[in-house]
């Protein structure tokens, strides 16, 4: 089956499309940035997809027609605890719910899969939840204590999110240790970051909570924060519910912290050059991972693997020596020779160390198409009554055009 995976921005659309039939190739990837701001190059969600089709579809590109394409995935990042499905009219109106607690993801995923579905009706389309892999968290992890009819009522309790990457790198660190029975500790740092732990493949613990605001200090998110503070300043600032969203959201996370930029690669610049509150923003995001790393230990009595994926985690050698310095006594040891030499995918633990330590890039459409190709393969065989045919994604590594 051929699927296109897109991924949706506020401003942004990145896609590929991906050949399942036997080992996944990556028969097209594309991007268009600036969707409907000044100087870019389509005025909306569909200009964009109709550019994405034409790269894809015609004489001399990837397909000859656009019959071709058997179903498009969704990384879709909030409508609740849910496993992958069909996208239809409920489940957009369920998007909707939970707009305010995803606020930079859900309002312009919901607009491109409207767009989709104008585009090509006929192309089943399905959505592949961030929150699932969670699903099946204790009822104590996932908990606030507040009155429970808020959880039983309103949904409120802890989601997680990041799961594709999450369970990306969960599939790949088994395939690539020859065990299932793996502590697992899975840190995804990025633009967005993030702290799992899995058991045996299972999640059992998040950083996140309800929203993607929450968990670790984000570029411009806030991460966690004691909520009667936000309620004080809101009474301080004369600030409705909707204005301190958007503080939280936009103008918070690391950026808020520097009064400057959240991205680690210039917080690093700064700080070398002596900018206090550059340095002050890096060592937050450090502790808070190290916080979560230490606590997580703890859920899974201890830990085999802990592994590094996302912008920042694949890609900054200091942030990974940093948030795993001194951790000998917990079986923690990194070699710093191969934290630093590392391109790619790898082991930067030391030989002596009872944990691994590894980098594993985000392979998020992976995830993605595996969950769009079951499922849709189930829903034709049962249209037909055939049997359900076999599923061929099998790997976590992608076959590049």
């Amino acid at each position: 089956m051929i699927c296109l995976i897109p991924n949706i921005g506020s401003t942004s659309f990145k896609y590929r499309l991906l050949d399942t039939t036997h080992e996944a190739i990556s028969l097209a990837q594309g991007r268009v940035e600036r969707i409907g701001q000044s100087g870019g190059e389509c005025g909306d969600y569909p200009t964009a997809i109709r550019k994405c089709i034409s790269a894809i579809v015609g004489p001399g590109r990837p397909l000859a027609c656009l019959s071709q394409i058997g179903a498009i995935g969704f990384k879709v990042v909030h409508a609740g605890a849910r496993n992958a499905q069909v996208i239809d009219d409920e489940f957009l109106a369920a998007m909707e719910e939970f707009s305010f607690l995803a606020p930079a993801h859900n309002p312009p995923y919901i607009a491109a899969i409207k767009a989709f579905r104008a585009e090509l009706p006929d192309v089943p389309m399905v959505a592949v939840i961030e929150t699932a892999p969670y699903r099946l968290m204790s009822e104590a992890a996932t908990t606030y204590a507040v009155p429970y009819e808020w959880r039983e009522e309103y949904g409120i309790r802890r989601y997680g999110f990041h799961g594709a990457s999450h369970r990306s790198a969960s599939a790949r660190t088994q395939e690539l240790l020859e065990r299932s029975n793996l502590r697992h500790i899975s840190c995804h740092l990025g633009g967005s970051s993030s702290v799992a732990a899995f058991r045996s493949g299972v999640a059992e613990d998040t950083s996140f909570g309800a929203s993607p605001q929450s968990g670790l200090p984000q570029n411009n998110r806030v991460g966690d924060i004691d909520v009667f503070a936000v309620l004080h300043m809101m009474k301080k600032l004369g600030m409705g519910p909707d204005q301190m969203a958007s503080l939280l959201a936009c103008r918070s996370g690391l950026a808020g912290i520097s009064g400057a930029s959240g991205d680690v690669r210039d917080l690093s610049v700064a700080a070398a050059r002596g900018d206090r509150r550059s340095k002050l923003a890096l060592d937050v995001f450090v502790y808070a991972i190290r916080h979560y790393l230490g606590a997580f230990m703890v859920v899974l009595g201890g830990v085999d693997v802990v592994t590094f994926s996302g912008g920042i985690g694949e890609n900054s050698p200091d942030i990974r020596s940093a948030v795993l310095a001194n951790l000998a006594t917990f079986g923690i040891e990194l070699s710093e020779q191969r934290n630093r030499s590392l391109a790619g995918e790898g082991t930067i633990s030391a030989d002596s160390s009872p944990v691994k330590v590894m980098v594993i890039p985000a392979n998020e459409e992976m995830i993605v198409a595996q969950e769009t190709v079951k499922l849709v393969s189930h829903m034709q065989a049962a249209a037909t009554g055939a049997a359900q045919p076999a599923i061929l994604v099998s790997t976590l590594q992608v076959q590049h055009e």
